[in-house]
């Protein structure tokens, strides 16, 4: 078996030889169009199969939630049972609005550090990021044990119901321990949760009257009206949210605002209602027979979607005429800040970009609260987005290259590299005590710090203590 040394020196090596792949891999796939509507992703399919075709040890496997809507499935399995951590993301994108607004090719260019492309933030380089670090600890699955498996959705933009929620009902290794998601965001804010939501359209039905006789008529849109009024009073709703969520949102602002926008930190602690559109009426002389309005609620940690949803119906009740269809609603999702998947996802961040990064709620959806919903622990870390869903859409090159290795070496210690490859007695170890004069006393010491440290730091462990077990 190979010396501490030489696999530590392999595993770098690695990581460095195929790092500069990652920004041709993510403009690959930014060449594939697959927008929603109609969000047809059979050619982004194909396309991530050959970035991952030349790696026998990955097993790819397709999904379909509907005929042009393809989901992928990729894994890989270590040299022994272990723990499961899911890599999860997204293939469609936004539509092109409008290719005369672009300076650059929405099909990907590179220009002055930055890759540009429609889907380059939300999320085709984020897809590239997963792809590296798969490809990378696939090499070396004989060292580590368990399983890494990459989740990619063909359906989220319209909520994720034939994508990941596909995956989740119906792929068998869909779900694992832990899962990361690598949409757009920032390695320097981890969010580990999202608000819940509520969306709903109202319709109001009246008389139609002449304006100059408004006695005779009974206007829709004033009982419209009247019912927004309510909801909007929702935005006042007295929260109370864990005093970890609070704590790590306050703590988070100071990072967390300036990527975000100010007013984040009290957008992710308040109920806020959003009236999307609105329309009703014939003409302004005429009292409105009809008007109808639609309505987006998100609802944050500390408050369900039964309390809210009470509040809609029993505002909606008390106006005659006026009628409420609830077409979407999900609740609010968190995992612990302190979660095991995300302190060494920031312990790698730090170790990478150089600062510690910040734990912060998120103010969009996404796949996320689909697996955390499913009872599996989830945290999102992607790339910083900028002109998302615009025209000159980008990611910096810089930072694309920083999230393959935070994504590598995550999933290395997730799996503890190495870990219980013992030649003495059980392989299990005794426990640990300081002065202890035995072989298995550095073998648990690897399994223990290879658990809770970079995969770097854990060979130089190895080496520093001079490892008995059979890798050294």
């Amino acid at each position: 078996m190979p010396k501490a040394a030489n696999l530590r020196e392999a595993f770098a090596a690695d990581l460095g030889r195929e790092r500069d792949m990652i920004p041709a891999m993510a403009k690959a796939l930014i060449a594939c169009r697959c927008e929603t509507p109609l969000g047809d992703t059979r050619a982004m399919a194909d396309a991530v199969e050959r970035l991952v075709g030349d790696v026998p040890e990955i097993d790819f496997e397709r999904h379909a939630g509907a005929p042009h809507i393809v989901n992928l499935v990729m894994r890989v399995r270590g040299g022994r049972p272990g723990r499961r951590l899911i890599f999860n993301g997204h293939m469609d994108t936004f539509p092109l609005v409008d290719a005369t607004r672009w300076t650059l090719d929405p099909a990907g260019e590179e220009r002055d550090g930055r890759l540009y492309g429609l889907g380059s933030s939300d999320m085709k380089s984020g897809l590239a990021a997963i792809l590296f670090a798969l490809r990378h600890l696939a090499r070396h699955r004989e060292t580590w044990a368990g399983e890494v498996v990459a989740t990619f959705a063909g359906d989220e933009e319209t909520m994720g119901e034939m994508g990941s929620q596909f995956l989740l009902d119906t792929a068998p290794h869909a779900r694992g321990h832990a899962m990361i998601s690598a949409d757009a965001g920032s390695p320097r804010v981890l969010r580990f949760g999202e608000k819940g939501m509520i969306w709903l359209t109202l319709q109001a039905r009246g008389r139609s009257s002449h304006a100059a006789h408004v006695h005779r008529g009974d206007s829709a849109i004033d009982k419209l009206l009247a019912v927004i009024g309510e909801l909007q009073k929702l935005r006042h709703f007295t929260v109370n949210a864990p005093a970890a969520v609070t704590a790590a949102i306050a703590e988070a602002a100071a990072i967390s605002e300036p990527l975000s926008g100010a007013g984040e930190s009290d957008v992710l602690q308040s109920v806020t209602v959003t009236i999307g559109t609105i329309k009703g009426g014939r003409l302004r002389n005429l009292v409105s027979d009809a008007a109808e309005a639609t309505a987006d609620i998100r609802i944050p940690i500390g408050v369900t979607v039964g309390e809210i949803e009470a509040l809609v119906l029993g505002a909606v009740a008390a106006h005659e005429g006026v009628e409420c269809v609830i077409e979407r609603r999900f609740e609010p999702t968190w995992t612990p800040p302190d979660h095991e998947v995300i302190e060494l996802l920031a312990r790698n961040c730090t170790k990478v970009i150089g600062a510690p990064p910040v734990r912060n709620m998120r103010v969009g959806a996404s796949d996320a609260r689909l697996y955390r919903r499913a009872g599996v622990p989830t945290v999102v870390c992607g790339l910083t987005p900028y002109n998302m869903g615009g025209a000159d859409e980008y990611v910096d090159i810089g930072e694309l290259l920083a999230v393959g290795d935070i994504f590598a070496l995550t999933l290395a210690v997730y799996v503890a590299l190495c870990v219980e490859h013992f030649s003495y007695g059980s392989g299990l170890g005794l426990p640990y005590s300081p002065g202890l004069n035995h072989p298995n006393s550095y073998n648990w010491g690897w399994r223990e710090y290879g658990n809770r440290a970079e995969a770097g730091d854990c060979l130089n462990c190895l080496k520093n203590t001079n490892c008995r077990s059979r890798f050294c």
